[in-house]
C-alpha cells in the first residue's frame, strides 16, 4: 500500500504536552477533563482547538499550532495553559505534570468515552489499563519524504539524551521503582509502542504498514505509537520519547533540542553527508540505561561502521555528550532563534531532572508523596524548576 507522506514546507515545529488533573487537598487524580475542556471552550473558543482529552479522564493535552521556533511553541502553550489553569481553579482542580503520578492507582482511573479508547482497552486489557502516564511529544516538519527514515535512524542515537533530560517518573503507585523513567518501560508494553523498527527504504515501511493493517494489528497508521515515528498526515517526524515534564522551561528546552537536532541532521542529509546510526541492540540498551539511571546514564555513542560486530564501541556519560552536543548545535540555535530555550538543557543538568527533584522532596517529607505532587503543582505554576 501507499503511505502518503505530505512534506512540510520547512523545518517547522509543533509540541503536545499532557497534563494531569489533581485534587488540591489530597493530590490524587481527578476525572475532570471533560469539565475543564468544556469550560475552556465556552470561555475561550479561540483556545479550544489547542486542547484535547486523552485516554484517561484525568488528563488534558495542550497542542500548539505550527510554529517556527521553540520560543514560539512555548508562548503558544503558555496561552492555552493560562486558560486551562483558570478553568481548573474555578472547578477546584490543580494541574501537574510528570511522567507518572507518584501514588495514584491505575485501576481506579476512568477511561475516556469514545470507540478508539474502548478498542485500545479491549485489545490490550491489563497493560492498556496501566497507561497512567504523561508525555511531551515534539513534531518537526520534514521537507522531503526520503529524509524521514534516515532522520529517524539518526535521532535514535539521541533517544537516551532526551529521555534522561525529561525523566520524571521514579514513583509508581506509591513505590520508588529505582528508575528515573518508569514510564518508558510501562509504555512499551503496548503492542505498537516502544522503539520503532529501522527501515531501509520508504517502500519497506509501507510494506510493514500494509502488513499490520491487513492482519488487524492496527486500524490506522496513527496507532503505531513508537518513541519516534513518521507522522504522514502532518508531514513530520514525531519524537515521543520524553516523559511529561512539570515546567514550561523544560518543555522549551526539550523542544529546542529536538528541533535543532532534526534540522542539523536534516541539513547534513540534504548535503549528502552520512548520518550517525546505531544498531538496534545498542539503541535498545541505551533506552534502558536512560530509563534506569537518567542523567547518570553511560550510553553507547558510537559502535563503528553501522554498529557492525567488532566495531569500536564508545560509551560516554550522557551529560558529557550533551555538553558537546550543545556546542555543536549552537549555530543552528542562533539561526532558529532558540538560543535561550536550548540553554534550558544546561539548567536541567545543573538543577537535576524532575526524577531527582521529586526524590529530594520525598526524602525531605519523610516519604509523603502527596508533598511531591504539591511540589509538581507549584513548579508548573512557576514555570521553572524550584529548589
Amino acid at each position: 500500500m501507499t503511505v502518503d507522506f505530505r512534506p512540510s514546507a520547512d523545518w517547522t515545529l509543533g509540541v503536545e504536552w499532557e497534563l494531569g488533573l489533581v485534587d488540591p487537598a489530597t493530590g490524587d487524580l481527578r476525572p475532570a477533563a471533560e469539565a475543564v475542556i468544556a469550560a475552556v471552550r465556552a470561555r475561550y473558543p479561540q483556545v479550544g482547538g489547542r486542547l484535547a482529552g486523552e485516554l484517561l479522564t484525568n488528563t488534558v493535552e495542550l497542542v500548539t499550532g505550527v510554529c517556527r521556533s521553540a520560543g514560539e511553541a512555548v508562548d503558544d502553550l503558555a496561552g492555552t495553559l493560562e486558560a486551562v489553569r483558570e478553568a481548573g481553579d474555578e472547578l477546584g482542580v490543580d494541574l501537574f505534570c510528570a511522567g507518572a503520578h507518584p501514588f495514584a492507582r491505575w485501576d481506579e482511573q476512568v477511561v475516556s468515552r469514545g470507540e478508539r479508547y474502548a478498542k485500545l482497552i479491549e485489545r490490550t486489557q491489563w497493560w492498556g489499563r496501566q497507561m497512567l502516564i504523561y508525555g511531551v511529544h515534539v513534531h518537526v516538519g520534514i521537507p522531503s519524504r526520503d529524509a524521514v527514515l534516515p532522520l529517524l535512524d539518526a535521532m535514535l542515537c539521541y533517544h537516551p539524551h532526551l529521555q534522561a533530560l525529561s525523566a520524571s517518573s521514579p514513583f509508581w503507585a506509591g513505590t520508588d521503582t529505582g528508575y528515573a523513567s518508569n514510564r518508558a518501560l510501562i509504555f512499551q508494553q503496548l503492542p505498537t509502542a516502544g522503539l520503532p523498527f529501522q527501515f531501509a527504504t520508504w517502500p519497506e515501511y509501507e510494506a510493514f504498514v500494509d502488513d499490520v493493517l491487513t492482519t488487524g494489528v492496527i486500524d490506522d497508521v496513527s496507532e503505531l505509537r513508537w518513541d519516534l515515528r513518521p507522522s504522514p498526515r502532518l508531514g513530520t517526524l514525531e519524537t515521543r520519547a520524553c516523559d511529561g515534564v512539570p515546567t514550561l522551561h523544560e518543555v522549551g528546552a526539550l523542544a529546542a533540542l529536538t528541533h535543532c537536532l532534526v534540522v542539523e541532521l536534516g541539513e547534513r542529509w540534504q548535503a549528502g553527508r552520512a548520518l550517525p546510526r546505531l544498531a538496534p541492540w545498542h539503541v535498545q540498551e541505551n533506552k534502558w540505561r536512560a530509563a534506569r539511571y537518567g542523567l547518570d546514564a553511560i550510553v553507547v555513542v558510537d559502535a563503528g561502521s553501522g554498529g557492525r560486530p567488532g566495531g569500536p564501541v564508545v560509551e560516554r556519560l550522557v551529560t558529557d555528550d550533551l555538553a558537546d552536543l550543545l556546542d555543536r548545535l549552537a549555530p543552528v540555535a542562533r539561526r532558529l532563534g532558540c538560543v535561550a530555550e536550548l540553554a534550558g538543557v544546561e539548567d536541567v543538568v545543573r538543577a537535576g531532572a524532575s526524577y531527582d527533584r521529586q526524590r529530594a522532596v520525598a526524602d525531605a517529607a519523610g516519604g509523603d508523596l502527596s508533598v511531591v505532587v504539591k511540589s509538581l503543582v507549584a513548579e508548573l505554576r512557576a514555570g521553572r524548576p524550584l529548589g
